[in-house]
């Protein structure tokens, strides 16, 4: 765990004059952006709860996609996971996991189980569920991934492979397997070489996010089980768990293999080395969490409105800025997680709904700023894990690496000293 440091911290080197000193304090302290308090720490844990079982889907049926479903052409069942997908072990979790973060079982949650069989219509053939919408919405996962995928050159080596010769070679042979026996498609990739292949990357970035969060799922079951346990008390405890976590499956290889007439083509083999936290654990935050791009009908996208910024790096849509109250207007539409998520809420989190607002009907909107809180937390884990990765640790004896540590502390908090982050409002209660 990352230790707390002593009380007298602060005073050996000049408190911070930072518009956000107070939260700076808070996490040189060992804390986190969210303050603790025990409605905090159930919110945000609900939450995770809340998260993970949707989420024990998106990543299932997001490696589908990439593995199976490939380049076809017309995907109308996508989003139909086939038994061996729900059934295959999550390599964090089960016996069978070389690195058990959750207790529980390796195949698909029961709570997701039971969700897919009757939704909240009743039992029905998935095809009803499906047109009649009452599914998970995958239409969210896939709006992270192209998130993922348009904001790309975000460090790492993963973007720098998807333009290189080796992944233009893996990704035609693979191509041309999967088109085999149709002469109308190879015609086009051959007069069109860019298209089909512009396409593969995409699905690189598909498999990319669904290995991210098959590891975020068990991570998020065990935080709710430890908290049910009584073991979890505060929210320092909870960002630690998360920091713990990240630097324990950072390592996890992150590649993409799709599987043509039964046999295995490597696009991005695991011997390239890239891993889980470089290549899809810090893109996943930037992308999603800070940039995004504007929810449709939110901003014009026409170039002479001025409305949207000429640089990628200055985009501000992410959940972190997300105005969730009148419209749910974060660049990826909240709205698809929130109904999500409203599927799966514990008891604790519906009683404390009811307490505030509208009661059942305003449970959305509280959810969704329960999620923001919750991803101000995860952010925190981040932030903290690069400190002690790129830094020095929060108790150093020495006040000049006390002193970079502020540095550091202060550019990252700088990002939401814009008008839209809500850093401030988090700080309240009473912001629900």
């Amino acid at each position: 765990m990352t230790p707390p440091i002593a009380e007298d911290t602060v005073t050996r080197i000049p408190p911070s004059n930072h518009r956000f000193a107070e939260v700076i304090h808070r996490l040189e302290a060992g804390g986190s952006m969210l303050p603790d308090t025990p409605e905090n720490l159930m919110q945000i844990i609900g939450i995770y709860k809340a998260y993970a079982v949707p989420m024990d889907f998106y990543w299932r049926d997001l490696l589908y996609i990439a593995e199976q479903v490939f380049l076809n052409p017309l995907p109308a069942f996508k989003y139909f996971l086939p038994q061996s997908y729900l059934d295959r072990p999550n390599s964090y979790a089960g016996d069978q996991a070389p690195l058990r973060i959750w207790r529980g079982g390796e195949k698909a949650h029961p709570e997701l189980l039971a969700f897919i069989a009757k939704g909240e219509t009743g039992s029905m053939p998935k095809l009803l569920h499906h047109l009649w919408h009452d599914r998970i919405n995958m239409e969210f996962a896939e709006a992270c991934m192209q998130a993922m995928f348009w904001h790309q050159d975000l460090g790492g080596r993963f973007n720098d492979y998807l333009g290189s010769e080796t992944y233009r070679q893996n990704a035609d042979r693979a191509i041309k397997a999967y088109f085999k026996g149709n002469p109308i498609m190879l015609a086009l990739h051959a007069l069109f070489p860019e298209m089909l292949l512009e396409q593969v990357k995409r699905l690189s970035y598909t498999a990319n996010l669904g290995l991210f969060w098959e590891v975020m799922a068990p991570v998020f079951f065990e935080m709710s089980d430890l908290y049910d346990e009584g073991k979890l008390k505060s929210v320092p405890e909870a960002m630690d768990f998360l920091v713990n976590g990240i630097f324990a499956v950072a390592g996890r290889p992150i590649y993409h293999h799709v599987f043509i007439g039964g046999e295995c083509f490597e696009i991005i083999p695991k011997s390239e080395g890239f891993t889980w936290l470089y290549e899809a654990a810090l893109p996943y935050v930037e992308a999603v969490f800070y940039r995004t791009a504007p929810f449709r009908g939110t901003k014009s996208y026409n170039a002479q409105a001025g409305q949207i910024p000429a640089k990628q790096a200055d985009f501000h849509d992410g959940i972190l800025y997300a105005d969730l109250d009148p419209v749910g207007s974060a660049g990826i539409p909240p709205t698809l997680l929130m109904q999500d998520m409203l599927h799966f809420l514990p008891t604790y989190l519906q009683e404390l709904y009811k307490e505030h607002g509208r009661g059942d009907g305003d449970q959305l909107i509280q959810l969704g700023v329960t999620f923001q809180r919750s991803m101000y937390n995860v952010t925190s884990a981040v932030i903290q894990a690069l400190r002690a990765a790129l830094l020095y640790p929060l108790d150093d004896p020495n006040p000049r690496h006390l002193e970079a540590n502020r540095r550091f502390f202060e550019s990252q908090l700088d990002r939401f000293c814009r008008p839209e982050a809500r850093l401030e409002a988090i700080q309240s209660q009473d912001y629900r």
